[in-house]
């Protein structure tokens, strides 16, 4: 009886194979140089933790610093990217119509607009430097980790002003061109970590310091060579031509927002949820936030893959939204769940086989390391909640419904996760790993309710 029953799955299985087959291979063409490039991103991340690990030794100041800077500067980050995120629907919108001008126009209004946005974002990272004491972290935490934050508020511009380029390009599906970019960018900074931190080629060791003064440079250079490469190829050379002094740059700007701050108050909300947890782990101790940080170092890598896969999803799903080709629509939506899915799985199963193994990457500290890797079991136990909230976040931006994304996510992450969290460190005496059960709570809710709101719009057929 259950080789019968195993036999029926398996040829289920198959027939869904066979029927959406071209989708996984559409999603993944886009989705692999977008993976390609938020890898590049990780590395950049681990070298930077790993190099002020070592810089540190058996000393958690160093590597808790960049935590609690990572942490508390993702808030306003996650406001720049969520608003470029709103370009790229729109841009696959008008691309697929054909309507090359008026997507030009979008790309002129958002790079202005992305400049203004950028510099009050810089100026209100700036503005918050002193809110940092008051926090209820460790001061020589905090003052190790100011002069990073600050440095990553004056990254926030050139954040803006790439995001435009970025997104321009995935909305007309290319996302071969910004994978480049990164990898040479993220090269750098790499190299100028080493040189920074450690201090080599007559530079003074710098530590904490000198992983976000290369990250500043790294991120300035994004924007410059997005340009040049505008400039230098052909096809985007004539996006730039179509550039006009007569467009309406209030209209414009005003539904490049419409999209742009629904998603980046997602994103804010869901921040929000990180950086109060981060700053909860803080209340018990250095060893603890560094724990942390490495749990999350590693849950931010596996959500990579989940963020290329819901960009190849919000481009496949805008193009046929822009062509109004309701079947199109209905499978990419499909086929990009079963993947979303798929990669949860793989990464639940690979960070529990893995988990004693994976904090000695980045410490020597035992204490940590013990931490790390309890923690790590619980990042496992939310991935495939993640990946489905992230697959259709990315549906509902290609959709263009993003006005109740925010809502949702306040439910989930504010009004769920936080509270759940703090209940089980603090009430139920559970310590880092209650905080992470908040996790669990928040990014299951949230896939739940984002998915409802997806299959609602494809049963009842109100796709635009």
């Amino acid at each position: 009886m259950c080789f019968v029953k195993l036999f029926v799955s398996l040829r289920f299985g198959m027939k869904w194979f066979v029927r959406y087959a071209s989708h996984y291979k559409a999603n993944l063409r886009l989705a692999a140089p977008v993976a390609l490039s938020q890898l590049g991103y990780v590395v950049v991340q681990f070298a930077d933790n790993v190099m002020v690990g070592a810089y540190g030794g058996d000393d958690p100041l160093p590597l808790s610093a960049v935590s609690f800077g990572v942490m508390m500067s993702f808030v306003l980050f996650s406001l720049a990217l969520g608003i470029t995120l709103g370009i790229t629907p729109i841009i696959g919108e008008h691309f697929a119509r054909g309507e090359y001008r008026r997507t030009a126009h979008y790309l002129q209004s958002s790079l202005v607009m992305s400049g203004v946005v950028g510099v009050v974002l810089m100026l209100l990272q700036m503005w918050s430097e002193p809110l940092l004491y008051r926090l209820g972290q460790p001061v020589d935490v905090v003052d190790m980790a100011l002069p990073y934050y600050r440095l990553m508020g004056y990254s926030l511009p050139a954040v803006m002003l790439y995001g435009c380029f970025k997104q321009f390009m995935e909305g007309v599906g290319n996302t071969v061109s910004p994978m480049l970019i990164a990898f040479v960018t993220n090269l750098i900074n790499v190299v100028l970590n080493w040189v920074f931190i450690f201090g080599h080629f007559g530079f003074e060791p710098m530590g904490v310091y000198g992983a976000g003064l290369s990250t500043l440079i790294a991120r300035y250079l994004l924007p410059i060579i997005a340009l040049c490469y505008f400039v230098f190829q052909p096809e985007y050379r004539d996006y730039l031509s179509l550039f006009s002094r007569g467009i309406n740059y209030l209209s414009n700007v005003a539904r490049l927002l419409r999209i742009g701050i629904p998603v980046a108050g997602q994103m804010f909300l869901e921040g929000i949820a990180f950086v109060v947890t981060s700053i909860m782990v803080g209340w018990l101790g250095a060893e603890a936030i560094a724990a942390n940080h490495i749990g999350g170092m590693y849950g931010n890598a596996a959500f990579m893959m989940t963020v290329a896969i819901g960009s190849a999803t919000t481009i496949r799903v805008s193009h046929a939204y822009g062509r109004r080709d309701a079947q199109e629509l209905h499978d990419a939506v499909v086929s990009s769940v079963h993947l979303g899915a798929l990669w949860g799985a793989i990464v639940l199963v690979s960070f529990v086989a893995l988990n004693q193994i994976m904090p000695m990457a980045f410490t020597t500290n035992c204490e940590v390391i013990a931490l790390g890797a309890n923690l790590i079991v619980l990042v496992a136990l939310y991935q495939v909640s993640d990946a489905v909230q992230g697959t259709m976040v990315g549906v509902l931006r290609g959709m263009q419904d993003v006005k109740i994304i925010a809502g949702l996510s306040f439910v989930a992450y504010v009004l769920l996760n936080i509270p759940v969290g703090y209940l089980c460190a603090f009430v139920f005496d559970m310590g880092a790993e209650g905080l992470m059960v908040g996790y669990i709570v928040g990014l299951t809710t949230a896939a739940i309710a984002y998915s409802v709101r997806v299959w609602r719009h494809l049963r009842q057929g109100r796709l635009w």
